[in-house]
């Protein structure tokens, strides 16, 4: 089945929701894809313990309230393989080609994890991953929590943690205290994060906080039971706890993009003023385009929104002057969180580098390029296709896999039933794109 829409939003986070409420005023039929199945993305995650906040509500009602705006929950773009058109596996509605006039990709941002040793015990998690347990429901109350890494998400994912009752022992930064108070003076400039910073740490009360320092040894018998942390001068302390949630910042989501064959810029999607690619009638909002943060979502969300929709003139000099000031205080925390030498460490040889084939960081560094190694060790041809692996090859050897080869359909892990339907769907093209590319996969 195919099925037409003015504007596909890709995405129902801060970017997604607030294209759509500018695009849909306009009349235009809209669809909005998540893959999960509610809206809000990862800053407005719902869950049993955590309902429908102030803001995502206001959103949902008003996008709700409209004729011409479509829900697809649980929905994931599996195959881009023709023109305007793209594949979509829908937990309520099967597998559906959908044909667009115009796509707002708004897909987010990917937790960066760096294994170290021990990474794979059950207990470790990203800190991002910590959060979306808590609110999926998963009991963390008493449990012993070491938060690790980089960046703002290690205090929103104190607060969730706090929140639910778990204690955190410690948060484990591993940029220098002086560029942590640089930062923090910094704040001034940006009242809102000043109070929000101040109203989710309160004050770090009963918890460590631990500067130039990373985590590099997870231990236990069957789960974590310690964690091993190697401070800034050399030497290492060891926390007794039941989980270890290590995240060091986002990556943009680049998949359906590359495929698409949107050009790239410092990793990212490359937008000009009006949140256009380079692709015709594709737009990109959002932490898919640069990682900023909620608010800088939400503003490019609406330029995209509005543009999209043959609004541009509505697009102020306000709109322009509030992303100005959100992706100016972007790059402070850029700056500030931006990972130093200890981060960058290669773990033991031994460690598994790649989970889902069984690869370790020997392997792999073995090796002089991303294609190389993933053509004699499989490493990134597993489930994840490469998720977690191919970021800490960029980070550990500067390898770029996203410039290796463009994605191959399907995406991710996809039913027989998609697969039949693509075929089906789009008969000259589908069967042999699904079946041909650069790269070989499992």
């Amino acid at each position: 089945m195919t099925t037409h829409y003015d504007i596909v939003i890709a995405g129902a986070g801060p970017a997604g929701l607030h294209a759509a409420q500018a695009a849909a005023a306009g009349g235009a039929r809209i669809a909005i894809l998540d893959d999960n199945p509610s809206a809000g993305g990862q800053v407005w995650r719902q869950g049993p313990s955590h309902p429908v906040s102030a803001p995502l509500r206001a959103l949902l009602d008003e996008l709700r309230a409209r004729d011409n705006v479509d829900w697809w929950p649980g929905a994931r773009i599996v195959a881009a393989l023709a023109p305007r058109r793209v594949l979509v596996e829908s937990a309520a509605r099967g597998s559906v080609w959908l044909d667009w006039s115009r796509l707002v990709i708004a897909t987010g941002a990917r937790e960066r994890m760096l294994p170290f040793a021990g990474w794979t015990l059950p207990g470790v998690t990203g800190a991002g991953g910590l959060q979306a347990l808590i609110k999926g429901g998963v009991p963390v109350r008493g449990e012993r929590i070491v938060i690790a890494g980089s960046g703002p998400l290690l205090i929103a994912a104190l607060a969730t943690a706090r929140d639910a009752g778990a204690c955190v022992v410690a948060v484990v930064e591993q940029a220098s205290a002086a560029a942590v108070m640089r930062f923090g003076a910094g704040l001034a400039a940006t009242p809102s994060k000043l109070v929000q910073a101040a109203s989710l740490t309160r004050g770090f009360a009963g918890t460590r906080y631990l500067t130039g320092s990373v985590v590099v040894e997870a231990r236990g018998a069957g789960r974590v039971e310690t964690a091993t942390i190697r401070r800034a001068d050399g030497t290492t302390i060891t926390l007794d706890c039941e989980r270890i949630a290590c995240g060091y910042g986002l990556v943009p989501n680049l998949t359906l993009a590359h495929a698409l064959g949107c050009a790239l810029r410092d990793d990212a999607i490359a937008v000009d003023g009006a949140q256009r690619t380079s692709i015709s009638d594709v737009f990109a909002a959002g932490e898919s385009t640069g990682v900023g943060g909620m608010e800088l979502a939400a503003v490019e969300g609406r330029i995209a929104g509005l543009v999209a929709s043959g609004h541009a003139g509505e697009v102020d000099a306000t709109l322009a002057k509030r992303r100005a000031h959100w992706r100016r205080f972007a790059a402070r925390v850029d700056h500030a969180f931006a990972l130093g030498d200890a981060a960058r460490a290669l773990p033991p040889p031994d460690t598994l580098m790649c989970r889902c084939e069984d690869v370790s960081v020997g392997d792999v560094s073995a090796h002089a390029t991303w294609r190389d190694a993933k053509l004699h060790t499989r490493c990134g041809m597993g489930a994840c296709q490469g998720r977690i692996c191919g970021t800490a090859a960029a980070t550990w050897f500067g390898w770029r896999p996203w410039d290796a080869a463009t994605p191959r359909p399907p995406f991710s892990p996809t039913s027989i039933a998609t697969l039949i339907a693509a075929c089906d769907g789009d008969a000259d093209a589908a069967p042999q794109a699904l079946h041909e590319g650069s790269e070989p996969r499992s």
